[in-house]
């Protein structure tokens, strides 16, 4: 759907953070209009609506030119996991079958039911700030026992939890944690969390693969699609 022009101010941290980094993700997704197309750069803003949204980066054949025009603002990331952390959800126009098993189960955790994806979008906009800083939360359930998917910090830096182990995230991919992860708050929004521990599958990096136990192996991206 997308495609990265050089190291545009466009790559998504788990904290939710946009930097310019020459590695490239396997999702992109969008919080509304955040640049100048004239110079490809950001704007002051981070976002201009509460739809922040993961979407694929080529949909029915179309890629976008990046930054080029005032439509939304192309960001990408490194997996699903690292857009659920950062507070947005599947597109409803390029992953509707995503979007829909991704509803149903923030329904089924969070003992909602026949919800909008706007209503959604309020609640995870709650979760998601704190002023303009990632808002961090408390963890739901002792740190092995977090679904797959999930993602916590801990002395700075960000952890995906997959087959009750904890891989450090890096702009390259997961690693082994080399240290305890005293202290560790969630990242993901607390409502995502529950959309996961009710069976939603985020897909995750190619580099988790070889990181977790065979049965946790669920949506392993086999290659970046960007």
């Amino acid at each position: 759907m997308a495609t990265i022009i050089g190291s545009l101010q466009n790559r998504v941290t788990p904290t939710g953070d946009i930097v310019a980094v020459p590695q490239r993700g396997t999702f992109t997704g969008n919080r509304g209009i955040i640049h100048d197309p004239a110079t490809r750069t950001l704007l002051a803003r981070r976002w201009t609506t509460k739809a922040w949204i993961v979407c694929v980066c080529e949909f029915r054949g179309r890629r976008r030119d990046v930054m080029a025009t005032r439509s939304w603002t192309e960001l990408f990331f490194l997996d699903e996991a690292t857009a659920l952390a950062a507070g947005h959800r599947p597109c409803y126009h390029c992953r509707r079958a995503d979007a829909d098993a991704f509803r149903l189960a923030w329904e089924r955790g969070n003992g909602r039911g026949n919800v909008r994806a706007s209503e959604i979008d309020s609640v995870l906009h709650g979760e998601r700030l704190d002023g303009r800083a990632k808002r961090l939360h408390p963890l739901l359930t002792p740190l092995e026992e977090l679904p797959d998917g999930a993602m916590v910090q801990a002395e700075g830096a960000s952890y995906l939890i997959a087959g009750a182990r904890a891989l450090l995230w890096t702009f390259d991919g997961y690693r082994v944690a080399s240290l305890p992860l005293a202290d560790a708050r969630l990242i993901t929004p607390p409502s995502t969390v529950r959309a996961l521990q009710a069976g939603y599958l985020a897909t995750l990096h190619e580099s988790a693969a070889s990181l977790v136990p065979r049965q946790s192996k669920k949506k392993i991206c086999e290659r970046s699609t960007q």
